[in-house]
């Protein structure tokens, strides 16, 4: 399944409803949050059904309980929960380097929910140095379940202000990753996971947008 958290045009709400993408429409379903939807047994019944065009797709899961950013299998650092928002949210800045990654939503029991794009901005120029990537990580456009995506087998592609970023092969070891997240602690619905970048670009003062085979694009424009 492709999950999301959406809001209709014409009844804007803040933290939106889960839906299910399907094609050119998003059904919307009985659940309050993502994390709920997983906690139920990713089953929920189908309310009304809206074309695509007209919804605002919203952060699939909004203030995380954690955010953890592997460089590798195994190394991460932990990230600002709170710097987490959605495709089509402008974030301030310039000059910036934009990391793109494919992240790991957590569901129920400690395993994986599904996956999403993410791309982490960074300030070179902010000091002091932990405060470079303290800001912005746009996650999204929506969530797929690990039964319709295979992590380290998608193609990405991330351009932005006329360029394509480097992309890289991943070697990166999804269940190893999970394991050393887990060790020693609990992992919650709603915790993100995000893999080593797949696309990088720098001096981005326009915006970028990141394209996941079976995702969806995320687009993160930029202001003064």
């Amino acid at each position: 399944m492709r999950l999301c958290m959406f809001h209709p045009n014409d009844n804007p709400i803040e933290r939106g409803w889960v839906g299910r993408l399907d094609g050119d429409r998003v059904l919307h379903l009985a659940a309050q949050t993502l994390q709920a939807f997983f906690l139920g047994g990713s089953g929920a019944r189908e309310h009304a059904e809206y074309p695509l065009a007209d919804v605002t797709l919203l952060v699939p899961v909004q203030f995380p309980p954690t955010v953890r950013v592997f460089s590798s299998s195994d190394s991460f650092r932990f990230a600002n929960p709170t710097a987490v928002v959605g495709t089509n949210v402008a974030v301030e800045g310039r000059s910036l380097t934009a990391r793109a990654r494919v992240a790991a939503v957590i569901g129920a029991g400690g395993e994986v929910g599904g996956y999403a794009g993410l791309v982490e901005w960074q300030d070179p120029g902010e000091q002091p140095t932990e405060k470079q990537s303290d800001f912005g990580i746009v996650l999204g456009p929506g969530v797929v379940t690990p039964d319709e995506l295979e992590p380290g087998s998608v193609a990405c592609r991330l351009t932005g202000d006329g360029h394509t970023g480097e992309v890289g092969e991943d070697p990166f070891s999804w269940p190893g990753a999970i394991a050393l997240a887990a060790r020693r602690t609990v992992l919650r619905p709603g915790d993100v996971i995000a893999g080593p970048p797949v696309g990088v670009l720098t001096g981005v003062s326009e915006g970028v947008r990141f394209e996941v085979e079976g995702v969806g694009a995320l687009d993160c424009p930029l202001v003064p």
